[in-house]
């Protein structure tokens, strides 16, 4: 059983930065591929990022590419994701997400969840 826990959310401004960290227990971590979703109020879950066990394969959302970066530090079973160039849009609950092996883009393949940390960008 992986365990998932968020940080890094709050209330920035339209054009800032964040970094979301997502710190596992319970598992091995090296053998997970792990991913950020996020979900606004009234919309349905989307895909943000993934990367692989190895991090060698990385997948984004076209909404956020070239603007968010997934990375992976295997030595502290962190996950993080840099947000520059933040949009109102990019408003929502982000959630990190873990499953065995190989990067996904859906989140009905993801086995554990995190609960979430909130991401707010004002206009």
């Amino acid at each position: 059983q992986v365990q998932l826990e968020e940080s890094g959310g709050g209330l920035v401004q339209a054009g800032g930065s964040l970094r979301l960290s997502c710190a596992a227990s319970g598992g091995t971590f090296r053998n997970h591929a792990m991913g950020w979703f996020r979900q606004a109020p009234e919309q349905e879950r989307e895909f943000v990022a993934a990367t692989s066990w190895s991090g060698v394969t990385t997948y984004y959302a076209d909404s956020v590419e070239g603007r968010f970066t997934i990375s992976r530090d295997d030595a502290e079973n962190t996950v993080y994701l840099q947000m520059n160039s933040l949009k109102p849009e990019d408003t929502a609950v982000y959630y990190c997400a873990a499953r065995l092996w190989a990067a996904r883009t859906v989140a009905d393949d993801f086995s554990w969840w995190g609960q979430g940390t909130q991401v707010t960008v004002s206009s």
